[in-house]
């Protein structure tokens, strides 16, 4: 499958994904890059808004398996990732594989849980594995967690921390649709006629050799020292107190690949890395002062926008 090949069939994958998700073909365009960068996604929404939608539409396309974690403050972490069980019939101990064994794993509303809850996803999601005890479990490929998270505030929320937000390649927001594509949700549910994806676009095998693809997508070294001016011009910036680490310049560039290989290109530019820059910089800085999750995430934004403004490009 060549460049063009698959770019011809994102946009058609894209399209599917647009009859279910109405109005928001820039967030599935930014999902799709994060699923190929071979990255997880963090969805900061108010709820209703098509987050569980996009999750098992995007599982469906691909031909693989969907799961979604409800995030409690009673949830274990065994109750993610499993526990053995004991089977009577056969006087021995079973591992029973949790939730987290699928393809695309929805984490609804992850800061629910309490830290400890939360770190049973980072294994996952760093190593694409799990360990249980003395058992040790690969993950099937492709595997991507996308994750729900409340505004800080919220009864019963936890911060999510440093090292779990850093786990997550991109932050994006689906937001509330426009007026008239609120009328198209309502013609669309009208008589319960709601527009279904249907049987797979895609295999995995695809996506996986998809992915291998846009990694192998030419980065000039200009682009690189343009990676590294901007992450530099945030961990000096006086604003910033938790900076970005190397994880996050790595996440940038591969990001672009991603997005150069969706738009059928064969190298990054540098407009690339600015496009996704916010979504992917933003989350991973902590500023000073800042005691409110939606205003550090308003004030994020604006510090990467005004760094893009300022970083010359050489």
């Amino acid at each position: 499958m060549t460049t063009s090949t698959f770019s011809n069939e994102f946009n058609k994958l894209a399209g599917r994904l647009q009859k279910v998700i109405v109005g928001k073909s820039l967030q599935i365009e930014k999902t799709l890059v994060c699923l190929l960068a071979d990255g997880h996604l963090l969805l900061e929404d108010m709820p209703g808004v098509g987050k569980t939608t996009l999750a098992s539409a995007l599982a469906i396309s691909i031909g693989g398996a969907f799961s979604r974690i409800q995030f409690t403050a009673d949830l274990l972490p065994s109750d993610i990732l499993g526990s053995r069980i004991y089977r009577r019939q056969i006087e021995q101990f079973e591992f029973v594989k949790g939730p987290i064994f699928a393809n695309v794993v929805l984490a609804d509303e992850l800061n629910r849980a309490p830290p400890k809850t939360q770190s049973a996803l980072l294994q996952a999601m760093n190593d694409f594995s799990v360990s249980v005890e003395k058992n040790h479990f690969e993950l099937e490929r492709p595997f991507m967690v996308i994750a729900t998270q409340n505004p800080k505030g919220f009864h019963g929320t936890y911060p999510l921390p440093e090292s779990q937000r850093d786990r997550f390649m991109m932050r994006i927001s689906l937001g509330y649709p426009a007026e008239a594509e609120e009328v198209e949700i309502l013609k669309i549910h009208h008589g319960r006629l709601q527009e279904k994806i249907g049987e797979s676009f895609l295999t995995l095998e695809q996506v996986a050799m998809a992915q291998a693809e846009a990694r192998a997508i030419q980065v000039a070294d200009s682009v690189m020292k343009y990676i590294s001016r901007i992450v530099c011009a945030v961990r000096s910036h006086e604003e910033v107190e938790l900076p970005v680490s190397p994880r996050g310049s790595i996440a940038l560039m591969n990001a672009a690949q991603a997005l150069a290989y969706l738009r059928g290109r064969d190298y990054v530019t540098v407009d690339m890395v600015k496009e996704m820059a916010p979504e992917v910089l933003a989350h991973r800085i902590g500023l000073r002062g800042m005691s409110s999750l939606s205003a550090e995430g308003a004030r994020n934004d604006w510090l990467i926008g005004e760094i893009l403004q300022r970083v010359s490009v050489e």
